[in-house]
């Protein structure tokens, strides 16, 4: 995997991502991180990217043409013309399917904006997905960027030490994970489920199922509606609705 990330500030992000597990995994060549200074290509010698909005309005919008010469060179120097995803709150709410999704490229371009936005024929002419991590508006796509990064790298295969760490975790068959417990078997009165310490691994198994469909109801139960379930969890799901209306 080889991300190039469009950026006004490159330091930002590869400080952030070339530390833990995602600066390990590109140490190791399984994954590459480019940042890419659209201020490099402006033909202002003050190094200028954005102007006044034409119409008025508050703030300042990032010019079409430094964004397009930097794409252009990226596809030029690779040659071919990857996949672009600009970060902003207008676009589809970033989730582990896409991240699952995403993970089956070979390139990836992180176009991030500032200032009030992008000119809207930059993002016609090269963005390609428009994704946002959430109902809010922060400063600057960098941020938003990192987040997808390491969602991402986390299913690239070598990445984590245990690859069944990226299946078996939250958002798995749409449900969250199960409780994690480790030493000492007591802490201030609170046991480890004594079924973690049988060692019969079918039993283990069946109850973390049941306790990420327990947990995922309790706490999102909008996950529900896509969740994979057998014939034997969907009745334990019922079950568990049922008491909680009968509570309420």
């Amino acid at each position: 995997m080889n991300y190039h990330i469009l950026t006004l500030f490159p330091e930002m992000v590869l400080n952030g991502l070339h530390t833990s597990i995602i600066g390990r995994a590109a140490e190791k060549g399984l994954l590459s991180i480019e940042a890419i200074d659209i201020r490099e290509y402006s033909t202002d010698k003050h190094r200028h990217v954005d102007d006044y909005p034409y119409g008025g309005g508050a703030g300042m919008v990032m010019q079409p043409m430094p964004i397009c010469d930097a794409y252009d060179d990226l596809c030029e120097k690779i040659g071919k013309k990857p996949r672009v995803i600009y970060m902003t709150p207008q676009g589809k709410v970033f989730n582990q399917k896409i991240a699952q999704e995403l993970a089956k490229e070979e390139d990836l371009v992180f176009l991030c904006g500032h200032y009030e936005g992008i000119d809207e024929r930059a993002l016609e002419l090269i963005a390609t997905d428009y994704l946002s991590i959430g109902d809010y508006v922060l400063t600057g796509g960098e941020l938003p960027a990192m987040v997808m990064i390491d969602c991402i790298s986390r299913l690239i295969p070598g990445v984590l030490n245990n690859d069944t760490s990226a299946e078996f975790e939250s958002f798995h068959d749409n449900l969250l994970e199960y409780p994690q417990y480790t030493r000492p078997e007591e802490y201030k009165g609170l046991k480890v489920p004594e079924v973690l310490l049988s060692g019969h691994h079918k039993n283990i198994d069946a109850w973390r199922r049941e306790q990420s469909i327990k947990r995922t109801l309790e706490r999102r139960p909008d996950l529900l509606e896509g969740a994979v379930l057998s014939k034997k969890e969907a009745e334990y799901l019922k079950n568990l609705e049922n008491e909680r209306e009968n509570r309420v």
